[in-house]
């Protein structure tokens, strides 16, 4: 190959697929000149960048545009090769008439990765049958701010939490044929005070502990065959430039042999955002030589400015040839290169591609099995956070017996109470390009919440008042809407946010928030509600936590999800009327008050709320928090084994039971507390947790085995140690609510490891019928009285 025609493989060009299903356009974006496929392709061409995710193009038809265009290309070049087509998939494939699953934040509350895996599978099947090849997802940042706009991409602020979940999801996404994106490799996430691409002021320690270990999970137990950079620097390096971590780290210490692409605009963004590079050649030099192999989502850097940094001694080739290579045997993995490939996509085998206008309607997209698996995860995510009885709701059988438990009429007020995309994070394809089109149908069914409580209560009547918008400071509506709450049995407040882009919402990339207040005058709007003296139920539609102020202590009740996709209002109504019983969990803690950030539970001593601070970051509902129609007990704490080796492991055993009246899931949580550490650590931290269904009445016995290997963490020296010492194992309902709790220690010497240690504890039903000889009872009780 000439350097040319190598370089061309490194980069992708931005396109729209065609309507008439005639080829791709390319697309004109305010950051650059659209690329001239005439002159480019006889060299050939590495992708092409969301040719569905572009402009809104029915499914059939826009197949059949990308079918001809890669005819086209691999025709113009003298070796054959098509380009790699990659869409977004954050919360479903990003394309018109697609469906909208919940966002990631809702996998999180989940605490499910065999659903999340599932929900990837059916993703990458309908992006693989119309001829997409790699999926931009999923999003391993941990939240370090929640004031941070891209809090809905993410899957919570716990480490592990995000790395099973994040994991299961690339499994799911790789069966089925898709190259999944790591990304955003690394740190992005911690900026400072949660400002979109902001520098990150992250020490080697967070970032070995905190950042960095979903994406070595990922790395080492999904199949991964792709890592996208992260915009940030961190301490003056940008990740884009930095080949400790693109190469040191990931390739040589990792093993990933995929590819590392840019975010988009990422290398041009060495010259001019970060201030490295003097130029477009040596922004190119800098990232190729880290460790950058294809530059997306259009070429800049990686076409003539590449060329004449290796004509000029700048980069040599071999550099060149290293990141061909990479995207060469990923292409060669697709099928790419095969003698016999065919650009006929399955969405098309069989199907008159010469009758385009037969063609429309015919791909679809939204099936039921996907709308029924994405209505399963909303059930799941949705989190209930308080409950003074009055939920669930249940209709009323006689307009003579009305209550709160028996609304006669329920007011449901609120800036989200009638709007349909409320269930939508900002990667949704109507919200992140329909709303470019604003004469456009949204293509996907999205009931509101006016209409699934209304399909909910039958027998209620329903009266809504905006009361205030989401954002802005117009609090003219909250008159009317406190009228119809006076006037009800039962108030649902429908608050939370409009996701966006870049200031056009209150949650989504480029939407930081300045304060964790409810955006807008929603506060306002739900204080006079609450002053009404009608029960009021809160509810949040939301990207990200909110400090929601007196409806803390005095809402009936409080229901939390974060943007749960097409099925959300109706998974919202059945938690409402007790159809569903609520399983979600936090994935992120819900603060107090609106400026005390940040306030992770992941957090050291120093951390907590102090006698030398007047400020208290203690949540109002902490990490793991959530509430059921049924309670559990849990008991018979057994230790199998209170010491072991800092090679060995500990084994636990326990009961949980339903001690309710009807069926429902308690979500295990295990926490490990290191009392004393040569660096400061944690208070404590997840290292394991399962979902237990249980009918009322059952009780399930459970195992937990836990190796030495999950103590470990940075030493002082920087390399990852386990340290002989006490430890507590804390099983727990959430982070802020222990029930049982075994003392253990470790012994020997101080162990070194590394990225081969045992990253998971198992936490699963008892295999044998009793605790082997000379097992104790533990010692250590249930904070409650249980033992």
């Amino acid at each position: 190959m000439t350097l040319e025609e190598k370089t061309a493989q490194l980069y992708g060009v931005w396109v729209g697929a065609s309507n008439q299903g005639g080829e791709v356009a390319p697309h004109q974006h305010d950051m650059e000149e659209p690329a001239d496929l005439d002159a480019l392709l006889p060299a050939g061409l590495g992708q092409l960048t969301r040719p569905f995710g572009t402009a809104p193009v029915d499914p059939a038809l826009g197949a059949l545009s990308l079918m001809r265009t890669q005819q086209r290309i691999a025709s113009a070049n003298r070796f054959g090769i098509p380009a790699l087509a990659h869409e977004e998939c954050l919360a479903g494939f990003a394309a018109w008439k697609a469906t909208a699953y919940p966002v990631p934040l809702s996998w999180g509350a989940t605490f499910d990765p065999g659903l999340i895996r599932r929900m990837a599978a059916a993703i990458g099947a309908d992006m693989r049958s119309v001829g997409v090849h790699q999926g931009l997802a999923p999003v391993l940042d941990v939240v370090r701010d929640a004031r941070w706009g891209r809090v809905e991409e993410t899957i919570g602020e716990d480490p592990y939490l995000v790395g099973t979940l994040a994991t299961a999801y690339v499994q799911g996404l790789e069966s089925a044929g898709i190259v999944a994106t790591l990304k955003h490799f690394a740190g992005y996430s911690a900026s400072r005070a949660g400002r979109n691409l902001a520098p990150v002021a992250m020490g080697p320690r967070e970032r070995a502990d905190v950042v960095l270990p979903p994406f070595e999970m990922a790395v080492r137990e999904s199949g991964a065959r792709s890592v996208m950079h992260a915009y940030t620097d961190t301490d003056g390096v940008p990740s884009a430039a930095d080949e400790a971590l693109l190469t040191g780290l990931l390739r040589d210490t990792w093993g990933f042999d995929g590819t590392v692409v840019a975010d988009y605009f990422g290398i041009a963004f060495l010259k001019t955002l970060h201030g490295v590079a003097g130029g477009w050649a040596d922004a190119a030099a800098t990232a190729l030589r880290a460790g950058v192999d294809v530059e997306l989502p259009t070429v800049k850097t990686f076409g003539a400015p590449l060329r004449d940094a290796v004509a000029t001694g700048r980069v040599p080739e071999e550099l060149v040839d290293r990141a061909v290579r990479r995207v060469l045997t990923q292409k060669a993995q697709l099928g790419l290169l095969d003698a016999d490939w065919s650009p006929v996509p399955p969405a098309l085998g069989g199907a008159d591609l010469d009758d385009p206008a037969a063609l429309r309607g015919t791909v679809d997209l939204d099936s039921p099995a996907n709308r029924e698996l994405a209505a399963r995860i909303a059930d799941q995510a949705i989190v209930l956070l308080t409950n003074d009885g009055t939920l669930p709701l249940t209709p009323s059988p006689s307009p003579l017996t009305p209550s709160p438990a028996r609304p006669r009429t329920i007011a449901l007020v609120g800036p989200n109470a009638d709007e349909p995309t409320a269930v939508l994070g900002c990667y949704s394809f109507p919200v992140h390009v329909g709303t470019q089109h604003p004469g456009t149908p949204a293509g996907i069914e999205l009931p509101t919440l006016r209409e699934a409580l209304e399909r909910e209560f039958p027998a209620a009547r329903i009266v809504t008042a905006r009361g205030a918008d989401v954002d802005g400071d117009d609090t003219s509506g909250i008159a009317e809407a406190v009228r119809l709450a006076r006037d009800a049995d039962v108030v649902v407040a429908a608050l939370g946010d409009r996701a966006g882009l870049f200031g056009r919402g209150t949650s989504g990339e480029g939407c930081d928030a300045d304060s964790l207040a409810l955006p807008g005058v929603q506060q306002a709007l739900l204080d006079a509600l609450l002053d009404t003296g009608t029960p009021v139920i809160t509810t949040l539609l939301a990207g990200r936590p909110y400090a929601l102020g007196r409806a803390v202590a005095e809402s009936a009740a409080i229901v939390q999800s974060f943007f749960p996709g097409v099925a959300g209002a109706t998974a919202l109504a059945g938690v409402l009327s007790g159809r569903t019983n609520p399983s979600g969990r936090l994935p992120v803690s819900v603060p107090r008050t609106p400026g005390a950030q940040p306030s992770t539970y992941l957090a050291a001593r120093l951390a907590q709320a102090t006698e030398v601070s007047s400020i208290d970051p203690t949540a109002a509902f902490a990490f793991g928090h959530g509430l059921s129609y049924t309670a559990f007990s849990w008991s018979g704490l057994t230790v199998v084994n209170e010491e072991t080796g800092t090679d060995g492991e500990f084994a636990l055993a326990f009961t949980v039971r339903n001690t309710g009246e009807r069926e429902g899931t308690e979500v295990v949580q295990l926490y490990l507390h290191d009392p004393v550490a040569s660096v400061v650590q944690p208070v404590q931290r997840l290292i394991g947790y399962a979902r237990v269904p249980l009918p009322p009445g059952e009780a399930r016995r459970l195992e937990v085995t836990v190796p030495a290997d999950l103590a470990s963490f940075t030493g002082r020296d920087g390399r990852r140690v386990v340290e002989p010492g006490e430890l507590e194992l804390r099983l727990a309902a959430s982070s802020s609510d222990p029930r049982l709790v075994a003392r253990v220690r470790l012994t020997g010497a101080a162990r070194y490891v590394d990225h081969t240690r045992r990253l998971h504890a198992h936490i699963g039903p008892v295999r044998r019928a009793r605790p082997r000889a000379g097992a104790s009872a533990a010692r250590d009780r249930d904070p409650s009285g249980t033992s």
